[in-house]
């Protein structure tokens, strides 16, 4: 703790006590690297969302992704350094320079200035070409601030304090241009180098706050799995990777909730499991006099199957057939069940199932945070008495397998709660469906 004393005289004299605490303030570095298990040990690629902050990025499963968080102690920095960033003066009162090296020619170069609780306070980007550069400063409070700056495959990181007691004018980081050389007396550096000059694996950065949730799908040849995590420290992620192909050779992410094995998106198939082709019915009048099992795409556009999946009658469901991959089946009703209570009950559990990052639900799509990564999306109905199609983006409707006289039972999530509706429905309606592994 600093404690500065300053005294005015204006016919008086007042003594102002000021106090000043200089904070070790960097960014806490986890890095989450990948394995595979089950039915492939490697990882081929890993798509990273996060879905706090609804931002994601793709990279080769061989790569290290590393998250940086802000506001921790000095002792927990873990950042490899070199000489090729430096800021001066540092501390710095008014103004300071930032110079560094761009690595690769034309780079797109980005520099972020981020305050003691992870606020953005500063960003600016320029197309910079192979060598050294400069930038200003200028304008800051007083405080502990973190830089960090991306160029290319490279990124540098360096904590700066300002020891402006009084602040007068706007932040401001100025591009001032290419230097010769630098002067490295009385410079500080702190750089994290993100490629590795030994081998062809790279550490990808990603900006993180403490808590947020990150949903991770890994990839090797066929298979996709899903898994979900919220970091507090470096780890391996293991993805277990699970065969789930149906009759058109569609390959399906899964993931595990609680003690189930879910598919992760909606069933696309034409065919049974032995191949036999389910009947693709567009016509209206045809639709609702159905009881041989059929699908179609809402609206009867190929390009809403693929995003949404297909929906069935639920005589395409209870055919002894088989619509789901091998090895797998239409979801219960008592499996629905089992899963909603784990998500904390069907007043929750909605919200916990849904996607959030998407602009496929319709606002506000209340309680979405697809923190189970069921990643459900709002894939319509069809009527069970026209024909006709509705409700596409605002809700998603889910047979189970049990059935009665004339209704079976389903799952309803809707764009306006968070809720799991459980209710039973005519069996010509055109529905979504999950398969569960057995």
């Amino acid at each position: 703790m600093k404690i500065i004393t300053v005294t005015a005289r204006a016919g008086c004299s007042i003594l102002f006590l000021l106090v000043f605490a200089t904070t070790q303030t960097y960014a806490q570095i986890y890095q989450i690297s990948f394995a595979g298990t089950g039915a492939s040990t490697t990882v081929d690629s890993v798509k990273v969302e996060n879905l706090t902050q609804c931002t994601d990025t793709t990279f080769s499963g061989s790569d290290t992704l590393q998250l940086e968080v802000l506001g921790i102690s000095e002792s927990d920095l873990n950042t490899v350094t070199d000489n090729n960033m430096h800021i001066y003066p540092n501390p710095m009162t008014g103004n300071c320079s930032i110079d560094f090296e761009v690595r690769l020619r034309r780079s797109k170069t980005t520099l972020k200035l981020y305050d003691i609780t992870g606020k953005q306070v500063l960003q600016t980007q320029e197309l910079l070409s192979k060598g050294h550069h400069t930038y200003s400063l200028s304008g800051l409070s007083s405080g502990v601030y973190l830089l960090k700056i991306k160029s290319g495959e490279y990124s540098y990181m360096a904590k700066i304090i300002s020891n402006n007691l009084i602040h007068l004018r706007r932040a401001e980081i100025k591009y001032i241009g290419m230097i010769p050389s630098i002067d490295k007396q009385n410079t500080a550096s702190n750089t994290t180098k993100t490629k590795s000059a030994k081998n062809n694996k790279s550490v990808i950065n990603m900006q993180y706050t403490t808590g947020d949730r990150l949903k991770f799908t890994g990839k090797s040849g066929i298979y996709r799995t899903i898994f979900m995590l919220v970091p507090t420290q470096t780890q391996t992620v293991t993805f277990n990777f699970v065969d789930c192909t149906d009759a058109d050779s569609n390959h399906y992410a899964v993931v595990q909730i609680g003690t189930q094995v879910w598919m992760a998106e909606n069933l696309k198939t034409t065919k049974y499991r032995n191949a036999s082709s389910i009947p693709n019915v567009t016509e209206s009048a045809q639709w609702d006099s159905l009881t041989p099992g059929a699908y179609c795409n809402y609206n009867n556009i190929p390009a809403e199957g693929d995003t949404y999946g297909r929906l069935y009658n639920w005589y395409a469901v209870a055919d002894s057939r088989n619509m789901c991959p091998v090895g797998w089946h239409v979801s219960s009703d008592s499996e629905w069940t089992i899963l909603t209570q784990y998500l904390g009950g069907e007043g929750v559990a909605g919200g916990k199932m849904k996607e959030n990052c998407t602009t496929l639900w319709a606002s506000p799509n209340t309680g979405a945070t697809n923190e189970s990564g069921f990643s459900a999306l709002p894939g319509g109905c069809r009527s069970y008495d026209s024909g006709v199609f509705y409700d596409v983006g605002a809700h998603g409707c889910w047979w189970a397998s049990e059935n009665g006289p004339t209704y079976a039972w389903y799952r309803y999530l809707s764009y306006g709660d968070a809720d799991v509706d459980c209710d039973y429905y005519y069996e010509r309606a055109g529905f979504s469906v999950r398969c569960v592994k057995d």
